[in-house]
């Protein structure tokens, strides 16, 4: 991997699911976020209210970073008129909508909302790019089938702004256009209601005679390992992309905070010329903590194997939290946190992982447990204390990170 300076810094975008999230992502450049409608996340816990976007635009200004909003679902007849109000109502408060739909292309149009086009739309070349642009379109979102050759193709002939996925997870289909949620489940992932059986293992079952079954191949067929563009992001900032997005908006404040951190660490070297391979690889162990399905290449370097499936059902992260309890009160002359156990308990040397709204995500080692003048080894009811330089604040949830235990 060549140390060179990059050209030019790409944006990094950085999902947001509430408002955790978006704090633990103001550093990353830009985020981006959803409502709860007209998003690919709209079946999801985590989406934002109409009423929390001035809030959301208020922390994006003050930091410096821009406030993108998806609303890259499909959108039904019945809908148009609910669609144009919330386009009205969010034009103050956002930078750009991505979107997936000719109708959200024609609100955003009316009412002058800068528009992104969705990966939803599969754009694949540059004809197609520059048809987008002329009806509007200030950026393009290519499609995750394009190969890094082929993005620095559609670079060089298309005079718009074009952005790849550099990490998260991976669909079995087309730019994520599938309908196997829907044919089972009768939940679509058009509408953001993905069930993912995808991500299930199956078996063949045989109709007539003995009723004889088979498990299909080794098991998780249709469940792509997650993308990591780590090992070649100076290929991809070369190739001339403007915008790195993170996929990621379902995903915890922790993932968010360490995902989002190592890229926007692999951006800074890349400019500094430091983008080393000790460093790659300290940052990508570093994303292994969090939520993870094993990592591939994605579809970069041409058609996938069996190697860029998964092996498992569940996550392969290096790391796992626990909840231990919430901030009783910080002290900021000291830089001390009060810390009441409800659940897990602490020891000395653990990694704890502090959380809230205001907050974002701040990550503490335990050097030393207090309790009034008693230094404990282990916290494991009642309150402690610990040294914090960055203040958190009263209610914040507190979590212990430990290693997995290896098998």
């Amino acid at each position: 991997m060549s140390s060179r300076a990059m050209p030019r810094r790409p944006e990094l975008l950085a999902p947001a699911g509430d408002m955790t999230c978006l704090q633990a992502a103001l550093d990353a450049g830009a985020v981006y976020l959803g409502l709860d409608r007209f998003n690919m996340r709209g079946d999801a816990a985590r989406n934002f209210t109409l009423a929390e976007l001035p809030e959301a635009r208020r922390r994006c200004q003050a930091a410096g970073v821009r406030l993108y909003l998806t609303l890259n679902c499909i959108v039904y007849e019945d809908e148009l008129a609910d669609l144009d109000a919330l386009v009205a109502a969010a034009r103050p408060h956002v930078d750009a909508a991505i979107v997936a739909d000719w109708a959200v292309i024609a609100a955003c149009t009316r009412h002058g909302l800068s528009f992104h086009v969705s990966t939803q739309m599969s754009v694949s070349n540059s004809a197609a790019a520059r048809r987008l642009r002329e009806l509007g379109a200030t950026r393009i979102v290519l499609a995750r089938e394009c190969t890094l050759a082929e993005v620095a193709a559609i670079r060089r002939a298309a005079d718009v702004e074009l952005e790849a996925f550099v990490h998260g997870a991976m669909c079995v289909a087309v730019s994520g256009r599938c309908l196997l949620s829907h044919e089972a489940y009768g939940f679509s992932g058009q509408r953001g209601a993905c069930r993912q059986p995808c991500r299930r293992e199956y078996r063949i079952e045989e109709v007539d005679d003995g009723g004889a079954s088979f498990r299909v191949g080794q098991g998780y067929v249709l469940s792509p390992r997650d993308l990591c563009s780590l090992p070649f992001l100076g290929e991809l900032v070369a190739a001339g992309v403007d915008a790195f997005k993170i996929e990621g908006r379902g995903r915890n404040p922790e993932y968010v905070h360490t995902v989002v951190g190592a890229y926007r660490e692999a951006l800074d070297a890349l400019a500094a010329g430091t983008f080393d391979a000790a460093r790659i690889e300290a940052l990508v162990s570093r994303c292994r903590r969090v939520f993870n399905r094993d990592f591939s290449t994605g579809l970069y370097f041409g058609r996938p194997g069996a190697g860029d499936l998964t092996a498992g059902d569940g996550s392969h992260a290096t790391q796992r939290k626990a909840y231990v309890g919430r901030v009783r009160n910080y002290y900021t002359a000291a830089g001390v946190v009060d810390i009441g156990v409800l659940d897990q308990a602490v020891r000395r040397g653990d990694t704890l992982c502090i959380q809230g709204p205001t907050t974002g995500v701040v990550m503490v080692e335990a050097g030393e447990l207090h309790r009034d003048a008693v230094r404990l080894d282990e916290a494991a009811d009642g309150w402690f204390t610990v040294k914090c330089p960055t203040r958190v604040r009263h209610n914040d949830d507190v979590y212990v990170l430990r290693p997995v235990a290896a098998t």
